[in-house]
């Protein structure tokens, strides 16, 4: 009996430190470590049939609850209420400050036109190769991001400011250029009544938000001017209302707290058991 009670504390010693051996080999999270890059990036090839099929789906799937004109118009007169309800300022306002030169209006209008998909292209190349721990957790954000857009889309079509005559809103891009759009009545390429939410704005505080866990630079923080930036774009050039902006925020949010990490605690060996060692070892009764 003495030597099996003497044994016990070894054996559960043991298999304390085999299930520490299991949970670090197979988790690689110990006590703050980084994960083994080479586990967690994916595939290339994988990777890159996500990414361009999540791009042909923003595209595709805007163009596919495209064609309810009336309702499109209803919920921007509604939206407009909303604001003023809500005492937000005048998207109007934005607009003038960037009609008093006109760099500031072609520099805005260029931004909308290229900065969109290659800052989120090269944001996700960045995590693949260079953080790749973070990179499935923010793509998979964007997929998602995406998705509930183009739900909110087809429950909720919505005309653009700059379609609003009665406004007092240009459209920018269409007075002096750059223009991705055509006029809406023969523009088969692109939906525009799906202003709520404002994937140019969700996409943007994704890829702030990435940089931001995934750096630890001073001047990460400096990233937050990206979505700062284009809200300011979207609203100023009148393509989107400030709530287009607030829901995306919003949505990107709820996925920041649904994806958020949480380290796997390792098991510590309870103190009694090591008095129970230290006393058999030493040969003192228990």
């Amino acid at each position: 009996m003495t030597h099996d009670s003497r044994r016990l504390p070894d054996q559960q010693y043991c298999l304390l430190g085999n299930i520490r051996y299991f949970l670090i080999v197979n988790t690689g999270v110990v006590s703050g470590e980084r994960q083994s890059t080479t586990r967690l990036r994916p595939r290339a090839w994988t990777e890159l049939l996500l990414v361009v099929g999540l791009f042909l789906a923003y595209k595709m799937g805007r163009l596919v609850v495209d064609g309810r004109v009336s309702a499109a118009y209803a919920d921007a007169n509604l939206v407009w209420h909303v604001e003023r309800a809500l005492r937000l300022p005048s998207e109007a306002d934005l607009q003038q400050v960037l009609l008093s030169a006109e760099a500031l209006v072609r520099g805005a209008n260029i931004y909308y036109a290229v900065v969109h998909f290659p800052a989120t292209i090269a944001f996700l190349l960045f995590m693949y190769f260079f953080r790749p721990e973070h990179y499935v957790r923010f793509r998979r954000m964007l997929a998602w991001l995406t998705a509930m857009g183009l739900l909110i889309h087809f429950a909720f079509p919505l005309a653009p400011p700059r379609m609003l005559g009665a406004l007092g809103l240009v459209d920018t891009a269409a007075v002096y250029g750059p223009s991705v759009y055509g006029p809406p009545e023969t523009d088969t390429l692109s939906n525009q009544y799906a202003a709520m939410p404002s994937l140019h704005v969700g996409w943007a505080i994704v890829v702030a938000a990435g940089l931001i866990v995934a750096t630890r630079t001073k001047w990460r923080w400096l990233w937050i001017a990206h979505p700062v930036l284009t809200m300011i774009v979207v609203v100023g050039t009148a393509n989107h209302y400030w709530l287009d902006g607030a829901v995306a925020g919003g949505l990107v949010a709820g996925l920041l707290a649904a994806t958020a990490k949480r380290e796997l605690e390792v098991p510590a060996v309870p103190l009694p058991l090591q008095r129970a060692e230290t006393a058999h070892i030493a040969g003192k009764p228990t």
